[in-house]
């Protein structure tokens, strides 16, 4: 991917949720958490959703099915539709039903979500590896999927069958913490067969192509929480993204980010969707936002002013950018975060 390394957040003279026509939004550590939404969340998609800008709801976790999503989040108070939802599930059935035969046999280890999806796209699911399977399928189970799947995925696969991974994302939140997530049990698998999935969800490719199959999003903001799955994603896919912080990624990773995991914008929580971002400007390499002033100085972080917190991080964003270039910057920005309070 040959696009520019971005060395500062972008601003916005307009709201986001006018300046694009779709939002892209990820839904565990943005939308809610441990089953319960995040402080702002149903107001503010409730607010751009009256405005006009349509919301799709993009998730790697493959347990659930659309229905159960769009029925969970209509609780929650944010209306929404199956058509609304779009699951990594989605994305690796179509991607097997490209490989193999329709009324193919498919060998899952995961939960509803992954047999809705084979099902739409003609596929069978079956559950052990003698059941003749053209394919494995691997997505998240949830907490209580039994060990004995892995290994049932494990003999299908030194047999010879292709293995496909809904994602790869290592952890998930939870209202009681990080968990692990999908990647973590895909590990178990090829430590044990020595095999590598083909993988479909963020940030891959086929998740991104099925997600603007099924919204037809011509200008579309995706909004995340994740550097490597989020940010990584739109990146991937050429379009502008907004990191909220009510999730996985805190203010040393941010600054700590490579060029494909630095977000077009950066917020508190998804109340940045309705607003504007302040611009970054820079005067003989000291970088400002609001009433911040922050630079590199002798290979430590010198960060000047005072006001909101997160007109502190964008301009600290745009110095450790700046100074890391297309690398990653390795200083220590725990003072200075510490005095946001990040």
């Amino acid at each position: 991917m040959s696009q520019p390394s971005r060395t500062r957040p972008s601003g916005s003279a307009r709201a986001l949720s006018e300046a694009y026509d779709t939002a892209l939004l990820d839904l565990d550590g943005v939308v809610y958490a441990g089953g319960e939404a995040i402080k702002h969340a149903v107001g503010s998609l409730g607010t751009a959703r009256d405005g006009g800008m349509h919301l799709a709801y993009v998730t790697n976790n493959a347990l659930r099915t659309p229905d159960a999503v769009a029925a969970h989040l209509t609780e929650l108070g944010v209306p929404a539709e199956p058509g609304d939802v779009i699951t990594s599930a989605q994305a690796v059935a179509r991607l097997i039903s490209e490989q193999v035969p329709a009324g193919s046999r498919v060998l899952v280890i995961g939960g509803e979500g992954l047999r809705v999806a084979l099902r739409e796209r003609g596929l069978v699911p079956v559950e052990s590896a003698e059941d003749a399977p053209a394919a494995v399928v691997q997505g998240y189970g949830g907490p209580d999927l039994a060990w004995g799947r892995f290994a049932e995925a494990s003999y299908a696969i030194a047999a010879g069958v292709p293995w496909f991974a809904s994602n790869t994302d290592l952890t998930i939140p939870s209202g009681r913490g990080i968990a692990p997530g999908n990647g973590a049990a895909v590990e178990v698998v090829r430590i044990a067969t020595g095999a590598e999935p083909q993988v479909a969800g963020k940030p891959l490719p086929p998740m991104h192509r099925e997600t603007i199959l099924r919204t037809g999003a011509r200008k579309p903001l995706v909004v995340g929480d994740r550097l490597d799955t989020d940010i990584e994603g739109a990146f991937n896919g050429e379009v502008d993204s907004l990191l909220v912080l009510t999730g996985v990624t805190d203010g040393a990773q941010l600054l700590a980010a490579r060029p494909e995991h630095r977000p077009t914008f950066v917020d508190a929580d998804l109340r940045g969707m309705l607003t504007g971002q302040p611009e970054v400007a820079e005067n003989d390499g000291r970088f400002g936002c609001g009433g911040w002033t922050a630079a590199v100085r002798d290979e430590e972080f010198a960060l000047d002013g005072e006001g909101d917190p997160l007109d502190g991080l964008r301009a600290l964003c745009a110095a450790a950018w700046t100074y890391a270039g297309d690398g990653v910057c390795e200083l220590d920005a725990g003072k200075v975060l510490g005095r946001l309070g990040l």
